[in-house]
C-alpha cells in the first residue's frame, strides 16, 4: 500500500466560528492506482490533499506513506520523506521565475534525499523535460512559457526524485480544454509507466471518470462513487 489515511479530522478556528473541514476522512491507495477527489468548492479538497502530503497537520487521524506515519515523524524526517516519496502538481505551477526550466525541475533533487550528483540531477531533469515535450525549452524561464508548458515543467519537477505518489491539485484548472487534456494524458501515461499512485483533486467530471476510483468529499468525509 502506498498511502493509508485513517480518520482524518481538521478544524479551522475563525474569529467567530469553527469550520470542521475533515470529519473522519479515510483513504487507501495502492501503487499504480489513480484516484479522483471531487466535491463542491470550499468542501476542503485542497486541505485534504495537503494533509495527505504532509503539508498541513491534521488535528487527529493518521497518514502513512509507504508504511511510515507522516505525523509521528519529526518535522525534519517528515520533510525528507515527503521530498523522497511524494511529488506535487499544483494548479498555479509554483515555478521560480528567476530560474530556468531545467533548474526548476532540479529543485526537489537538491534536497539531498536522493544521492544524485549535480550532473546527474541535470541529466535527469533534461530527460524528464524531453518526456513532457520540452526538450527545446531547457534554458527558457517560466515567464517565457505558456500555461500548458509551465504545467509540463511542474509535472517533470514532481517526478525528479522518483516518488511513489503524485498529489495533483486541479492540475488543469488554469488551462484551456485542449491543453488540459494533453496534460492529463501525460500525467496518466507517466503514472502508468512508472506504477505511481495518483491522487487528484478535480472539478472536471470528465477527468474524474478516467480514474480508477472517484471519491466525493462531502461533509468532511470521503464517499466513494459507484
Amino acid at each position: 500500500m502506498i498511502l493509508e489515511a485513517a480518520e482524518l479530522h481538521k478544524t479551522y478556528i475563525l474569529p467567530h466560528k469553527q469550520v470542521h473541514v475533515l470529519k473522519g476522512a479515510s483513504l487507501c491507495v495502492e501503487a499504480g492506482e489513480r484516484v479522483a477527489i471531487v466535491g463542491r468548492s470550499g468542501a476542503g479538497k485542497s486541505t485534504l490533499l495537503h494533509v495527505l502530503g504532509g503539508l498541513d497537520r491534521p488535528d487527529s487521524g493518521d497518514v502513512q506513506v509507504t508504511g511510515k506515519s507522516l505525523y509521528r515523524l519529526s518535522p525534519r524526517i517528515r520533510t525528507a520523506l515527503r521530498a523522497a516519496k511524494i511529488g506535487f502538481v499544483f494548479q498555479s505551477y509554483h515555478l521560480l521565475p528567476e530560474m530556468d526550466v531545467t533548474e526548476n525541475v532540479m529543485l526537489p533533487a537538491m534536497t539531498g534525499v536522493r544521492s544524485f550528483s549535480r550532473t546527474e540531477m541535470r541529466l535527469r531533469a533534461t530527460e524528464l523535460l524531453a518526456q513532457v515535450g520540452l526538450a527545446d525549452r531547457l534554458n527558457h524561464t517560466p515567464l517565457e512559457l505558456s500555461g500548458g508548458e509551465q504545467q509540463r515543467v511542474a509535472l517533470a519537477r514532481a517526478l525528479i526524485n522518483e516518488p511513489a505518489l503524485i498529489l495533483a491539485d486541479e492540475p488543469t484548472g488554469n488551462l484551456d480544454r485542449m491543453t488540459g487534456a494533453q496534460i492529463m494524458d501525460m500525467l496518466f501515461g507517466l503514472s502508468k509507466t512508472r506504477e505511481l499512485a495518483l491522487i487528484m483533486v478535480t472539478h472536471s467530471a470528465e477527468t474524474a471518470e478516467l480514474c480508477d476510483r472517484v471519491y466525493e468529499l462531502h461533509d468532511g468525509q470521503l464517499i466513494q462513487r459507484t
